[in-house]
Formats: structure tokens, C-alpha cells, sequence
């Protein structure tokens, strides 16, 4: 039986946490693969907020998960910078995608975004990674749980479902300083009225100029949590927000004993600008073994040590090596181990099958032989 086959035979919330039926929606790019894209619009969301919708000339469509990101490399000063964004479109309308950015205060590519970027404009972007997304956790009860731009992931999530009409009952809670501060907030309202099992719940530290709010106040809570969502215990939780926020849902959560197998968070802080660094991580307490590395495309070859990773002695080296987060999270540094074999300790940025193809994070993996790269 066909990918085709099996998916013709999934009801619409099945399709939603299949990633076969996300593959077969256009062209996915190859693991490290760099394309340029081209700016179609920029949308001001609020105030510090803005949407980016792009495409890619080269082809038709583009196949990705709901809650995946793509890494951009815009040239900064001279520079190419790259960093991770969210796509905060849906892959059910797939001709086009979009991010959605925070200007982040000293941030060297969100501020370069909102001052420079526009209609036209053209920039380098590596394919979609990630696996924060509906294939992690299949499930017909969700409680997305956001603050500030983490709303874009849960909002891909979100307008896929709507798209699909998959019969999901989902809760989205997000929280935000003031009401103006709600990224997507006339959507979701709208969202909420056509959807028939989609609630939504906005926490506001502070009522700003919108004296007649009426919403929750304040932070989340245990209280406000068991009080708005009675069943929480129940649902597949999905979270994204600045660290402190990821950090004191995960407390929250197991102060009420909930079963952290039905809990997944992204796994890096989507308001800080990682800085891409090239200097070895700490080693680990073993005797260290010399090898030699070859690049099979460019013929480079260079020798390193165990306590190296294999992106950091590459980059010294003087390899061209496409690569963001250095965390072993973004994927960009994907790359098929030829010959040989590493040690590898990534936090979420490659799925097992990808393993199995022979594929490795390059930024957290260390030679445990001789190697052989497809570079």
C-alpha cells in the first residue's frame, strides 16, 4: 500500500498528527539544503510583532509540519547571520509560508527584519526542521499553552486543524503583557466562533489602554488552570514561550501530578537571538582519540580530537557547514555520516528514522572513528 493510500483512509484528526500527510503536500527540502525565498508581504501583527510571507521561485509548494521552523540567513553588516523562526502559516495552504517575528531589543536579525525586509526582497533560508509538532503527541483533546511570540507554533497547529476541519477539541491559552500585545488576536477570535470544539483563554498582565477588558489578569495558575480548563489533566499540552515561561508550566504542571508523557515544549527559547558559536562544548571524561575526517564533496579532509564536535573542528578547519542553533535543536547542520561513526547527543532537532538513514547533528556529535561527511 502507497503513503497516498494510507492517507486516503485517515479521518481528518489522524491526517493531523500523520506525518506522511504533511510529506505529501509539496517538495520538502533536503536535510541542509539552502534555497532563496523571496519577501511577498510584511504585516504588521502589533506594534513589535510582524508577519513575513514568503515563496520560493523554484518550485510550487512546500511540504512541512505544522509547528516546524526554517532557519534564515539574511546578510547582516556584511555578514550571513542565521537564526530559527517558526512558521507561523499552515502547511495546508502550501504555495505560500510565513514567519512571524518580535523585535527583540539588541537582536541583531529580528531588528534587521523589521527595518530592512520587504515586499521583493530576497534572502536565504534552510528547509523546515523540528519536532515540535502534532506528530509528537497524537491526540483529539490539546491545551496549547503560549506567551508572547511563542503563539506561533500553536498557531500553525491551530489553522491547520481549522483547514482540515478535523474534529479536535482544542483549548489555546496564551498570555501576553497587555491586550494589545495578543499576536493573532482578531483571528483567533474568529476562530473561535467557527470552530465548534476551540476555546481560547488570554491572560493579560495588565489592561494597558483597553479599559473595558475583561479577561483573565495576572499570570497562570494552578487555580485558573483547574477553574478555565476542568479536564487539563486530560489533553495533550503543547507549549512555546520565553524560557521563564516554559519553565514555570512545567512546575505548574507537576505540582498537579500530570503525566509529562502528554507534554512537549519547544526546546529553545523562541525570544533569544542564539548566537552561533563555533567553540567546543564541554568534553566528556574519556581518553581522547585523534581522527581524521574527510568531506566527500569538497575533498577537504582534517583531523580532530574526541572532545571536539565534528561542526566545531570542521569550521575550523575552514568548511562551509550550514548551521544555527548549535544545540543539537534547528537540524540545519543535518548531514549524512558516510563512514564511520559518532557519538551523538541532540535535543530534538532529528527524528529516528532520520538516524536510521545514516543523518547526524554535526554541532552535537563526536567522532568515535574515522569519518567520511557528505560535504
Amino acid at each position: 500500500m502507497t503513503m497516498y493510500e494510507n492517507i486516503a483512509g485517515l479521518r481528518a484528526d489522524q491526517r493531523f498528527a500523520d506525518t506522511d500527510h504533511w510529506a505529501a503536500h509539496g517538495v520538502q527540502w533536503a536535510s541542509g539544503e539552502s534555497k532563496r525565498i523571496e519577501c511577498l508581504s510584511v504585516v504588521d501583527e502589533t506594534h513589535d510583532v510582524k508577519t513575513f510571507t514568503f515563496h520560493c521561485p523554484d518550485y510550487h509548494s512546500l511540504a512541512y509540519e505544522p509547528g516546524q521552523f526554517l532557519t534564515i540567513s539574511p546578510v547582516v553588516e556584511g555578514q550571513s547571520v542565521s537564526r530559527c523562526y517558526t512558521l507561523s502559516s499552515t502547511p495546508t495552504r502550501p504555495f505560500t509560508f510565513s514567519i512571524t517575528v518580535k523585535r527583540v531589543p539588541g537582536g541583531t536579525v529580528s531588528n534587521w527584519l523589521h527595518d530592512n525586509l520587504r515586499a521583493g526582497d530576497a534572502l536565504n533560508a534552510s528547509g523546515p526542521a523540528g519536532v515540535f509538532t502534532p506528530v509528537a503527541g497524537p491526540a483529539r483533546k490539546m491545551l496549547y499553552l503560549s506567551a508572547g511570540s511563542g503563539v506561533t507554533p500553536v498557531m500553525a497547529m491551530t489553522r491547520a486543524a481549522a483547514d482540515l476541519h478535523a474534529e479536535l477539541d482544542i483549548v489555546f491559552v496564551h498570555s501576553a503583557r497587555t491586550p494589545k500585545d495578543i499576536i493573532f488576536r482578531d483571528e483567533l477570535s474568529r476562530l473561535q466562533r467557527s470552530m465548534s470544539h476551540f476555546r481560547t483563554v488570554f491572560f493579560c498582565e495588565s489592561k494597558g489602554d483597553e479599559d473595558d477588558w475583561s479577561g483573565p489578569m495576572g499570570r497562570l495558575s494552578l487555580a485558573e488552570l483547574k477553574e478555565r480548563i476542568p479536564d487539563f489533566m486530560e489533553r495533550e499540552v503543547f507549549t512555546c514561550g520565553p524560557k521563564g515561561y516554559m519553565d514555570a508550566v512545567q512546575a505548574l504542571l507537576g505540582s498537579a501530578g500530570f503525566d509529562m508523557s502528554h507534554y512537549h515544549q519547544e526546546s529553545f527559547d523562541i525570544n533569544a537571538e542564539v548566537v552561533e558559536v563555533a567553540a567546543e562544548a564541554d568534553a566528556p571524561n574519556q581518553d581522547l582519540g585523534t581522527f581524521t575526517v574527510r568531506l566527500a564533496r569538497s575533498g577537504k579532509e582534517f583531523t580532530m580530537t574526541s572532545d571536539q564536535t565534528v561542526l566545531a573542528a570542521a569550521k575550523k578547519a575552514g568548511a562551509v557547514v550550514p548551521s544555527s542553533c548549535s544545540q543539537g535543536v534547528c537540524g540545519t547542520c543535518k548531514t549524512a555520516v558516510l563512514e564511520g561513526s559518532v557519538e551523538m547527543k541532540h535535543n530534538g532537532g532529528i527524528r529516528q528514522r532520520e538516524i536510521d538513514k545514516g543523518l547526524r547533528l554535526l554541532c552535537c556529535s563526536r567522532p568515535t572513528s574515522n569519518l567520511v561527511i557528505d560535504l
